[in-house]
């Protein structure tokens, strides 16, 4: 039985994704800065070592990091970028009710997002006792099953690129 939620679609929700949002984070700048809000949020969180709750500031400053990013840069002038086609793979991952992608993209991401879920109880743990060899599995596993994810959806992108007249014209 398939499950009622979607956590792609809740997170995209949650960033309130839009057409002028996506178009921005498909600069490289985005989306390569983008890979800096795990180590920042880990960084934020052990700094409660010295800052007490004063470090509730560095981690809301992350969290707002993470929200503006895809809206922080300008449109690419071209989108002929491995960045670009990640995100433009992302939007269709996130569109395959309506138009249907290979099966085999379908199980790679949603594994590879459950690689990235699991990273995220050492993480979490390491986090919490303020255990490094933890927190770094956690942020390894969490950064590889993200980098291989958004890799996939660049793939995605290539192989879904002609299959629907809006993602042939997200290509400049």
């Amino acid at each position: 039985m398939a499950a009622k939620w979607d956590i792609f679609a809740l997170s995209e929700r949650m960033m309130a994704m839009d057409d002028a949002a996506w178009a921005r984070h498909a600069n490289p700048l985005s989306v390569y800065s983008r890979m800096s809000i795990l180590p920042l949020m880990t960084l934020a969180v052990y700094s409660r070592v010295w800052l007490g709750w004063g470090a509730l500031l560095p981690v809301a400053l992350v969290v707002l990091w993470t929200w503006w990013n895809p809206r922080a840069f300008a449109p690419p002038r071209s989108t002929n970028s491995w960045a670009a086609h990640c995100t433009f793979g992302e939007r269709v991952f996130l569109n395959r009710k309506a138009v249907p992608i290979p099966d085999h993209h379908r199980r790679w991401a949603i594994a590879l997002g459950v690689v990235s879920g699991v990273g995220m109880m050492p993480w979490i743990w390491g986090l919490w006792q303020l255990d490094p060899g933890m927190t770094l599995l956690g942020l390894s596993l969490m950064i590889g099953g993200k980098l291989w994810f958004v890799d996939r959806m660049a793939w995605l992108y290539q192989d879904m690129k002609d299959a629907h007249p809006d993602y042939a014209a997200w290509a400049r």
